[in-house]
């Protein structure tokens, strides 16, 4: 029983994955796309931010799809629609080709991260939610460790076109494990309306339930400092401190070690403490955490090995606050699992896209920006963790005395 239940937490992770590693490893072959496509790295960019739209778009369709059909089949038609995608990926003859069909290859994608949420809600007592979020973020984190060094060896080896046909094996894999070794955890509810003007007034109800916008904001809005860090890193380590590529791989891999490793003791804390109480404590860490570092990178008075340091803390800290929040958020759901998983999932979504566009976009040269960009999603979500998450605790504290 207990492997069967390992077996599926690490597909649902890989699930989840699927769309964060389809971004980080086609990125060494940026340079390659441009010359083959006759085009300029800033076009191949907009490949990306296609991706991006896809993703928030594409999880509040399978929101609905998911509550109305079961979540195995909406899934199957996403991954096939992914796998099809890559495939077209593989074989574009103009720049405007693959930034469309990267649009739909994150609408396929995201079909695993809304169907893997709902499922975990499905599947596990309220209790046990946010323990098994954070084994699905210790398979998820290893997604930007290995994805730039495969992506950069296929592209190597083999060319750009072979690093989508390297996705499309996989979503094939994921197809075939999905159906194999995953069970289906809700049947299909024919109650649940597909048109447009039932459809929004229960999403609707999903943004009035007060405990899911905190913790969905919460989440997001921190972990958009990851975004942060991920569009600011590359000037600050390669630039500033002078890392070479390979040095960057190692210092990347590092800080999504500390995503890593936060994740897996917020499992030991959460036999002890609950994640009302680690998410609060948390976010005082991370504003703590974005502070220093603000302030060092302001001064000019931090090197590589402080800055590695502080956005070590920063990826250790989010460990903890991100399965928590997604686990309170959706803790009010049951049948509107699929629909609250994908309102969460589009605004962590935008949050992270926001932050990564204000960090290109206000940049100055400096490793300020990014700094002050992480800060100020810290500020945020301590804010609201205090204006809210602060009476709960408090109201637990005294139920549990």
């Amino acid at each position: 029983m207990q492997n069967n239940r390992n077996t599926i937490i690490i597909i649902l992770g890989l699930l989840i994955a699927l769309s964060p590693f389809s971004i980080d490893m086609y990125l060494p072959a940026f340079p390659g796309i441009a010359a083959s496509l006759h085009t300029d790295m800033a076009h191949v960019g907009y490949s990306l931010t296609s991706y991006y739209a896809g993703l928030c778009t594409g999880q509040l369709i399978y929101g609905i799809l998911i509550d109305r059909f079961g979540r195995k089949k909406p899934l199957y038609a996403g991954l096939l629609i992914y796998l099809l995608a890559a495939l077209a990926c593989a074989f574009s003859v103009h720049i405007n080709m693959l930034i469309t069909v990267r649009l739909f290859m994150a609408l396929g994608g995201c079909a695993g991260m809304v169907a893997s949420r709902a499922m975990v809600r499905d599947l596990f007592p309220a209790k046990d939610t946010a323990k098994v979020l954070s084994t699905l973020v210790l398979v998820m984190g290893v997604a930007p460790i290995i994805a730039p060094t495969l992506g950069s060896m296929v592209n190597t080896l083999a060319g750009w076109r072979w690093v989508f046909g390297i996705m499309g094996l996989i979503s094939l894999g994921l197809i075939l494990a999905a159906y194999t070794l995953l069970p289906e955890t809700q049947k299909a509810d024919p109650g649940v309306s597909m048109r447009l003007k039932d459809i929004l007034p229960e999403y609707n109800a999903v943004l009035k339930n007060k405990t899911f916008l905190v913790y969905t904001f919460a989440g997001g809005i921190s972990y958009a400092g990851l975004y942060a860090y991920i569009a600011g890193s590359p000037f600050v380590f390669m630039h500033k401190f002078g890392f070479s590529d390979t040095a960057y791989s190692w210092a990347f891999a590092l800080n999504a070690c500390g995503l890593i490793s936060g994740s897996q003791i917020n499992r030991v804390l959460l036999k002890k403490y609950e994640s009302l109480i680690i998410t609060y404590y948390a976010g005082i860490a991370l504003f703590i955490t974005g502070l220093l570092l603000l302030v060092t990178t302001t001064l000019n008075i931090a090197g590589a090995p402080l800055t590695l340091c502080l956005t070590f803390s920063f990826l250790f800290c989010l460990g903890f606050i991100n399965p928590n929040a997604t686990a309170l958020a959706l803790q009010p759901f049951t049948a509107a699992a699929g629909r609250a998983s994908a309102v969460l999932g589009a605004i962590q979504m935008i949050a992270g896209v926001v932050a990564s566009w204000l960090v290109s976009f206000l940049f100055n040269g400096t490793a300020v920006v990014m700094a002050g960009v992480m800060f100020g999603c810290t500020t945020l979500t301590l804010l609201l963790l205090i204006a809210f998450g602060k009476k709960r605790l408090i109201s637990h504290t005294l139920q549990t005395a």
